[in-house]
């Protein structure tokens, strides 16, 4: 009798023809998740078992597990032969000593000399006899014990489907770069799009001296819970202190933000190229504050050719932060630390300015040469 952990995937038994890629990228990002951990992955019949591991570390390798794009349920379970012997032996391991419970049955060998129903009879029963405090409720009961005879002489028995993290495998979607800031809502993004299978970079702009060292550790510890869904264990910052103290200088107060905003797509939609990045992936959400009015957007989308995609442009503040909570980021997120877009905050931004306006304006710097200057601070931080 051996431990294991059994993954199901999602959305993965749609792909058809294609499905062997796909299939091939899951079982990468499940490596690689489980990566330092002694264990072996094995494919079987639509679910992948984990095996040969440390038992004691069952419930880290099921936490690893769970946040893999791919997985829509996992259970830590035992492998054992097909005898109902070996069954019940498994089968009382799982099992509640009291309360009520129901034994289910999935057979994938259809020749084994039982039906599903049988067993599961067989199996409760034994089980009754072993735990006089059990009682059978097939409709509504507070455990249950799900065996599932497979076709090569072996079975499975374990004793919940715990929820995965769903969508698609990091890696079959493409790649696209996260403007990553230090605040709530653009680690969601990144973490909605990696659950579309799309790998993710991260780029952060920082305005230090004006911006401290914890801002900067802020992302960081950011990045780092990010990379536990999206696999990516490196971050790359950019200084935008000069673009700052130039428009700060000869520029229209009002437009501070919206300018900054279009020298910080510029210079992601530069080093998205350079990495191989197919858009650029805000945590903008339409109306949120004064820079992500329409016209704010589009004065930021006007400066590259890019796509830009903003999952989150349909939430509202309450959905973003429930989503926050969800991934772990929540907490460090709200830390009292500020971004650069803090920096030269006017009293009162442009909510929707004109473009015609915003160009005039931005015709007093030298963009090429800012752009440039910025570019060239770029620092790769890797974890």
């Amino acid at each position: 009798m051996e431990k294991v952990v059994i993954i199901r995937y999602a959305e993965i038994h749609l792909k058809g023809k294609n499905r062997g890629f796909f299939e091939h990228v899951f079982a990468m990002n499940l490596e690689r998740s489980l990566k330092g951990l002694r264990h072996e992955l094995h494919r079987t019949s639509g679910r992948w078992l984990v095996e040969k591991f440390d038992e004691d570390r069952a419930e880290e390798i099921a936490e690893r597990v769970s946040s893999v794009f791919g997985v829509h349920s996992y259970s830590v379970g035992y492998l054992i032969g097909s005898s109902m012997d070996e069954i019940f032996s498994a089968a009382k391991l799982v099992a509640p000593h009291e309360g009520t419970f129901k034994v289910e049955t999935h057979r994938a060998y259809k020749k084994y000399p039982l039906t599903s129903m049988e067993i599961s009879a067989e199996i409760g029963g034994r089980l009754l006899e072993t735990f006089p405090a059990l009682q059978v409720d097939v409709h509504a009961p507070r455990s249950a014990v799900y065996i599932d005879v497979r076709e090569n002489s072996t079975a499975l028995v374990f004793g919940s489907f715990e929820e995965g993290a769903g969508g698609m495998p990091v890696g079959t979607s493409g790649k696209g770069l996260l403007m990553i800031s230090g605040g709530i809502d653009s680690p969601v993004a990144g973490y909605m799009m990696a659950k579309r299978g799309m790998t993710v970079e991260l780029l952060h702009f920082h305005s230090y001296p004006y911006t401290n060292e914890g801002a900067k550790e802020k992302v960081v510890s950011l990045a780092k819970i990010l990379s536990k869904y999206t696999l990516v264990g490196k971050l790359t910052t950019v200084k935008v202190t000069k673009i700052q103290e130039e428009i700060h200088a000869k520029c229209a107060a009002e437009l501070n933000v919206t300018l900054l905003r279009r020298f910080m797509f510029r210079i992601a939609e530069r080093y998205a190229r350079q990495c191989g990045a197919q858009c650029l992936i805000t945590g903008e959400s339409l109306g949120q504050v004064a820079s992500q009015t329409i016209e704010g957007m589009t004065s930021s989308n006007a400066v590259v050719t890019l796509p830009v995609l903003r999952p989150l442009v349909g939430f509202d503040k309450d959905e973003i932060i429930l989503r926050s909570r969800k991934i772990g980021a929540y907490e460090t997120s709200i830390l009292p630390f500020e971004d650069c877009c803090t920096v030269f905050l006017p009293e009162h931004p442009a909510i929707r300015p004109k473009l015609s306006f915003i160009e005039e304006e931005e015709a007093k710097l030298d963009v090429a040469a800012l752009v440039e200057e910025a570019l060239a601070t770029a620092e790769v931080i890797t974890f």
